[in-house]
């Protein structure tokens, strides 16, 4: 919810959080608080502060209400609020209220901290460093390579990978980091999974990671809902790391909203002709820093517990994959696919083919017809850019 919709707290909201909730009671109360029409985190924060409880706090809202002009006002009704906890039953999810010892405390700390988060997974992940890695969803194959190694790497040296669960950039580093530890955050509520593909990989996040939401249950996402996602993205981490995002997209939005809060931004850089690469590009230009693998986050930011950033290591080859069954074309065909794929910069023709997970004939036909077309050029050692 924006400030100019709820009751005019926003300038003056306090900057004390609310004890953790007392008992059920207390806990429904506060979903009530926060379900309630223009009721967003400034108020959330004034009506808990003046009123101590969310039940005093829900008995003086009508009064708020006709004092900002706005008559016959109710606050959200009690059944509500119960459906929305049988739901999170069903779902295995439970509820974690600002003031909460188990609250995140980096995202307690940002001005517009959600009241009520919802979570379904391993919540302790939360007490752990994180960083958020965050991108286009068209990723090219190089960005690609980069989100997996970078989630895979600052994994393995014992942060927590936060992103949003879209396609593309968000996905692949979910994916590389689900043994380390990665957090979900949906625009949505918990049960509505969008994109819809990403569904299988938001039942391994809830079975081995986190997701988190404070949406209510059922929610379809709406575009108003992605920028309060972005905030507790960045609201989570000690860093925003973007790779390939343009220069207007959601990613750079997530990075403005990280310097807001007082976050470090640092972004992977591309090649200028590369759209995807633009929005990098432009933070690096601003002073974020230039990320070329996990050390170089390592190096600014330490390492959990204090440990010594490792050397930097050398570039490692793409992890050799198991032949699986051909895949179906997608649609548009193999040579839109690899056009998605391709960039300015180079890319190997073998890595293409584990990319695509498509045989390696049909791959081949589709370069042939995009050479002829004149859509990439072929050089030296099976390298193929897209023209």
């Amino acid at each position: 919810m924006s400030p100019e919709t709820e009751f005019g707290f926003a300038e003056s909201a306090p900057a004390s959080l609310p004890p953790p909730a007392a008992d059920a009671a207390e806990r429904l109360a506060r979903l009530r608080l926060i379900r309630s029409r223009r009721v967003g985190p400034a108020t959330y924060l004034r009506l808990m502060g003046e009123h101590g409880d969310a039940g005093a706090a829900l008995a003086a809202l009508p009064e708020v209400a006709r004092a900002a002009g706005v008559e016959g006002y109710s606050p959200c009704p009690e059944p509500v609020a119960l459906a929305e906890l049988r739901a999170a039953t069903r779902a295995g999810a439970r509820m974690i209220c600002l003031g909460d010892p188990d609250y995140p405390a980096p995202l307690a700390g940002i001005a517009d901290a959600p009241p009520v988060l919802w979570a379904r997974g391993r919540a302790s992940l939360m007490a752990r460093p994180m960083l958020a890695l965050v991108g286009t969803r068209n990723a090219s194959a190089l960005g690609s390579r980069m989100a997996r190694h970078l989630a895979a790497d600052l994994g393995a040296a014992g942060f927590v990978v936060v992103s949003g669960l879209a396609r593309g950039i968000d996905a692949l580093a979910h994916r590389a980091a689900l043994e380390t530890g990665t957090v979900a955050v949906m625009a949505g509520g918990l049960d509505v999974i969008y994109p819809p593909e990403n569904a299988d990989l938001a039942r391994a996040i809830a079975e081995r990671g986190l997701c988190l939401s404070e949406m209510p249950f059922g929610l379809d996402p709406q575009a108003r809902h992605f920028p309060r996602r972005n905030r507790i993205v960045a609201g989570l981490s000690r860093a925003v790391i973007v790779i390939e995002a343009a220069t207007r997209s959601g990613s750079l939005i997530t990075a403005r909203m990280a310097l807001d809060q007082g976050r470090e931004v640092m972004a992977v850089p591309g090649h200028p002709l590369d759209s995807r690469a633009g929005g990098g590009n432009l933070l690096i230009r601003d002073g974020a820093l230039l990320v070329r693998g996990a050390e170089d986050v390592i190096e600014a930011l330490g390492t959990p517990g204090g440990a010594p950033a490792p050397a930097r290591a050398a570039p490692r080859a793409e992890a050799p994959v198991a032949p699986a069954p051909p895949a179906p074309p997608p649609p548009g065909g193999d040579e839109a696919a690899i056009l998605d794929l391709l960039g300015a910069g180079p890319v190997a023709e073998d890595q293409l083919i584990r990319d695509l997970g498509r045989p390696a004939r049909a791959v081949a036909q589709a370069l042939a017809v995009l050479e002829m077309a004149g859509r990439i050029a072929r050089g030296g050692g099976g390298l193929v850019t897209r023209l």
